[in-house]
């Protein structure tokens, strides 16, 4: 397998041949409240997530000017869009705090920067990688600041054509992404998953590592990504689907999320290596069923050495 579509997420290689990497994005889902960020925070752990993503904004540069002053009702009362959207905004003293209590669990975070002070603020912390938002792929001038980073960048393509994205990843350079299908409804649809086009960017972008990030209800459609190739998963979790919120109806709860993680693992170990062979546990069924015997030695041979039977 050759190490071209191999990326480094801290201590984790990311591509073909490697573990999925599972993502739990808790964004906003947090609410603003860093007791919910952290329940989060133990739930993908327990669960066996690689990671969990935030969301980092600042809001005066990612708000539009006409939409400051605009009144929304929210659980804290009503108020203006601005002061709601740093409501939700965590600083520095919980990004610390988050940071130190990511390490005590044992799980990674990093998150989606969606302006370049934001890209500076995520710096001071030892992330494993950045995300491109698919709001953001065709933001040049944030895609440039990321990649003098250093750092690995996960891009999404949701809402995106192929040239934007053809685009995207001259800016970011190829040798340091991870690509990411994703369909950006919230929920969306079965019919408009269009899980094959993980096979297309794989053929598009062959030194490119391709992931899914997903937005839909339930998990079986997360679970058939897994099995047609998709080496990054990130889906957005919540601690109630019910919870205030426009993110939190296409988010997995805790017991699901602990489901997810499980049946990634299990398809992952069933794709194999995709050389047909004779396994020594079917030796003894064989002697048992087949009829005729054919070469059966040689399979007793092969299946010994671990090694494949032509066929």
């Amino acid at each position: 397998m050759s190490n071209s579509r191999i990326r480094t997420l801290g201590s984790r290689e990311v591509g073909p041949g490697r573990p999925v990497y599972i993502t739990g994005e808790i964004g906003i889902n947090h609410n603003g409240d860093l007791g919910n960020a952290l329940r989060l925070i133990d739930a993908a752990a327990d669960a066996g997530c690689d990671a969990v993503k935030f969301q980092k904004r600042t809001p005066e540069i990612c708000t539009p000017r006409d939409q400051w002053d605009l009144e929304r009702d929210t659980p804290w009362g009503r108020m203006t869009y601005i002061d709601y959207r740093h409501r939700v905004e965590f600083g520095e003293d919980e990004y610390r705090q988050i940071d130190a209590y990511c390490r005590q669990k044992g799980i990674a975070w990093f998150a989606s920067p969606w302006d370049i002070e934001s890209v500076a603020f995520l710096e001071k912390f030892d992330v494993p990688a950045h995300k491109v938002a698919s709001a953001s792929l065709t933001d040049d001038e944030l895609l440039r600041t990321l990649r003098s980073t250093g750092r690995t960048i996960i891009l999404s393509t949701g809402m995106s054509t192929p040239k934007q994205i053809r685009h995207a990843v001259e800016v970011l350079g190829s040798d340091n992404i991870v690509l990411c299908h994703a369909t950006s409804t919230y929920p969306a649809k079965a019919e408009e998953l269009n899980l094959r086009v993980i096979d297309t960017l794989r053929q598009e972008y062959p030194n490119v590592p391709i992931g899914y990030s997903g937005h839909e209800t339930g998990l079986q459609t997360t679970l058939a990504a897994v099995a047609l190739g998709a080496c990054f998963v990130e889906r957005h979790i919540t601690l109630d689907r019910a919870m205030w919120g426009s993110d939190q109806a296409a988010s997995v709860e805790p017991q699901g999320l602990q489901r997810l993680v499980r049946d990634i693992r299990t398809i992952e170990a069933s794709l194999g290596d995709g050389v047909k062979k004779v396994y020594e546990s079917e030796l003894a069924p064989m002697r048992k069923l087949r009829r005729v015997p054919g070469v059966i030695a040689e399979a007793e041979i092969a299946a010994a050495a671990g090694e494949p039977l032509t066929v």
